[in-house]
């Protein structure tokens, strides 16, 4: 018999794709799924395959020195038996001179960059033909493989779902802005595997780093330190949190994960500059979905930054309601991180399921700038000692919050509020634009039973008293119409619950605030007003808060913080109360005129209202949409926008999907900045 040949091959690629769920990466090569079979066909030059006479053998291999042991190099001979939990090639079908075989990948195999090479041999003699190279990633569709979810409408929302929304705002006032990942954007997947390969872990250990990513728990810490760049490990984002961005990209600007992705890739790996807690945590959501690990990003309303462990946050205020001194302790309004679904036989006991990664540097975690993957099941259970950082994202949603009024004297009073932190944690609910409220998830309903004994493990006394005892209750309400361009009243609510009169003094007083917890200039002030209380009445005290006060001070993160102090005269008890105000943007008007076709002209036309008094100048109008623009569409408007007047253009588009798409826009300008508007579109398939 003469030598067998190999003359061509093809990797149907889009069979491939389509079977694995990979076909929109719009890559030029084969992405495949582990644990799931894939097919490549070969032809022979001068004779077809003979059995029996013909051996057929392939390799695979990844990372620089693959081998056996580390789990990185293959070799497998085809065959009619395969194994599970090896790796394995069958014929399928022959035709004459070409030969169908079937690959697959054990559900355990290492992600990444494969090459594979065929081995023929005939009687004594053999020759190796290299085939090409392939992308292996892990596969929530195969019940062995450890990021296996059983829900098909999870698995399309988590893993595959391009776009979604992220929650923002406060815990009284909640809101969406949307976001594209763009996870299959042409680009993207080679990326994401570039920034395994620049990993410290990887330069120090190249061999043993390749040999661990067949482990969602490994890969996800790895991209929780590689998100940010505080390691100077040639991260992805910069942090930053207050004026000037002028040397970079404001962090409200953003709409997507692709711009700031390709953006690190062309500046060589530079950090981009800037991010938020919720840009960090899309960009690992991104990350992660483009590997193949169901992610999904959550915002904890009211969350704690507890820099000493102590479960309680310490805020030291004047008699006005200022703040006395700095406390390295904050509330955050909110902040953002993700969930990834992995199993975890790396801890004994029922761990599985949804785990936290938070990309955004916080604390140092084994000395470096990353956090998780911490069990949401551990966290609501006071598991402290478990795999990763548990500690710190418990004291996120459960810490204690204490108020101390610092008086003329030097006297501390202290009004404690302990049921306010970690608040509607929130995320997109599955296949459709509503909330999903999972804080339930990370903890027991407030005062029951299981609360007590997770705290008493935690080694966590819960300090406040039951609003229901308190004689006297302090809140504070916002009218209807805190919108940008107009003032706007705030009022404390005060209600006796005793059968006998009551008298108190109140003072309010507004800041503007970020959404970390940094206060700004005040913006309100009342006089210290007395009151008269009758048993079971209640009264309100009004501020009213001036445009005219706030419009220099207000930052982007559209917030004015509202403190209020009572001073219970029988008792000299002090009571604060505090409630962070969102500043509302106008709405962006989406209209979309024609009828949506796959392959056909559509147009947007797009405007907003200036509700300023002032006008708007150097606007820009920033647009995207996974399968309708191809990338970013950026249209700057030639003139200022006048108060009250309208901001307005159309968009060609060509849709090149079809299916439910995104529209997503974000609108700049030198005075009214991050302004968020989105609209679904329903495309139909091209007529065939």
């Amino acid at each position: 018999f003469a030598d067998l040949v190999l003359d061509t091959w093809d990797l149907q690629l889009e069979r491939n794709g389509r079977e694995h769920r990979t076909a929109d990466m719009g890559c030029k090569q084969l992405v495949v799924r582990r644990g799931q079979p894939f097919t490549i066909t070969l032809r022979f030059s001068g004779r077809g395959y003979e059995e029996g006479v013909d051996k057929l053998a392939f390799n695979v291999e990844t990372g620089p020195c693959p081998s056996e042991t580390s789990g990185t190099g293959f070799h497998f001979a085809v065959t009619d038996c395969p194994e599970e939990s090896s790796w394995s090639a069958v014929i399928q079908q022959q035709d004459g001179e070409s030969l169908s075989v079937s690959l697959c990948s054990p559900p355990s195999a290492r992600i990444g960059r494969y090459t594979l090479t065929l081995e023929a041999c005939t009687e004594y003699q053999g020759s190796s033909f290299h085939i090409g190279h392939f992308i292996l990633l892990f596969n929530a569709w195969h019940p062995e493989d450890t990021v296996f979810l059983r829900d098909e409408n999870e698995r399309r929302e988590y893993v595959l779902s391009q776009q979604g929304l992220i929650y923002q705002g406060t815990c009284n006032y909640i809101f969406s802005v949307p976001w594209n990942f763009g996870q299959f954007e042409d680009d993207i997947l080679s990326i994401c595997l570039n920034m395994l390969d620049i990993n410290p872990k990887h330069l120090r250990d190249q061999n043993r780093d390749c040999s661990r990513r067949n482990d969602p728990v490994y890969i996800g810490r790895v991209v929780s330190a590689m998100v940010n760049c505080n390691d100077e490990d040639r991260g992805v984002l910069a942090g930053r949190w207050s004026d000037p961005y002028d040397d970079g990209t404001n962090p409200m600007s953003w709409i997507g994960s692709v711009d700031i992705l390709k953006r690190w890739k062309d500046f060589g790996c530079q950090p981009v500059k800037y991010g938020q807690c919720w840009v960090f945590a899309a960009v690992a959501c991104t990350v992660m979905r483009c590997l193949g690990v169901p992610t999904r990003v959550v915002t904890n309303y009211n969350s704690a930054h507890d820099t000493n462990a102590n479960l309680t946050i310490d805020h030291y205020l004047n008699e006005k309601g200022g703040q006395e001194r700095q406390s390295w302790d904050k509330i955050w309004n909110f902040h953002c991180w993700v969930e990834s679904w992995m199993a975890r036989p790396d801890l004994a006991g029922d761990y599985d399921g949804w785990q936290v990664l938070d990309p955004t540097p916080q604390e140092k975690s084994e000395g470096v700038f990353c956090c998780g993957p911490a069990p949401v099941k551990a966290i609501k259970e006071g598991d402290m000692w478990l795999k990763y950082d548990i500690p710190f994202i418990f004291a996120e949603v459960n810490a204690d919050v204490v108020y101390w009024v610092v008086q003329g004297d030097g006297m501390q009073k202290q009004s404690i509020q302990s049921s306010v932190v970690g608040k509607h944690i929130s995320t997109k609910s599955v296949g459709k634009d509503s909330r999903e409220d999972i804080t339930h998830n990370y903890k027991y309903p407030e005062g029951s039973e299981e609360e007590r004994k997770v705290f008493a493990k935690a080694e966590h006394e819960k300090k406040s008293v039951p609003e229901e005892d308190e004689a006297l209750h302090l809140k504070i309400k916002v009218s209807e119409g805190a919108n940008k361009g107009c003032d706007f009243d705030v009022f404390a609510v005060i209600n006796n619950n005793t059968d006998v009169e009551r008298v108190c003094s109140v003072r309010l007083r507004a800041r503007t605030t970020s959404y970390n917890g940094t206060t700004g200039p005040q913006c309100g002030l009342t006089d210290l007003i007395d009151i008269d209380l009758e048993p079971r009445s209640e009264k309100r005290v009004p501020m009213r808060i001036l445009y005219e006060q706030y419009k220099d001070s207000l930052t982007q993160d559209n917030l004015i913080k509202v403190v209020a102090l009572l001073t219970d005269h029988q008792t000299g008890d002090v009571m604060v109360a505090v409630r962070d105000v969102y500043v509302e943007n106008p709405p962006i008007k989406i209209r979309i005129l024609g009828e949506p076709m796959q392959n056909r002209k559509l147009v947007a036309e797009i405007s907003m209202v200036n509700p300023l008094e002032v006008a708007l100048s150097n606007c820009v109008f920033v647009v995207e949409g996974p399968g309708l623009t191809h990338g970013q569409r950026v249209k700057q408007l030639e003139e200022a926008v006048e108060p009250q007047a309208e901001a307005k253009f159309r968009l060609d588009l060509m849709p090149h999907q079809s299916g439910l798409q995104k529209l997503m826009v974000d609108f700049e300008s030198d005075q009214l900045r991050g302004v968020k508007g989105y609209r679904n579109v329903i495309i139909a398939p091209q007529p065939m």
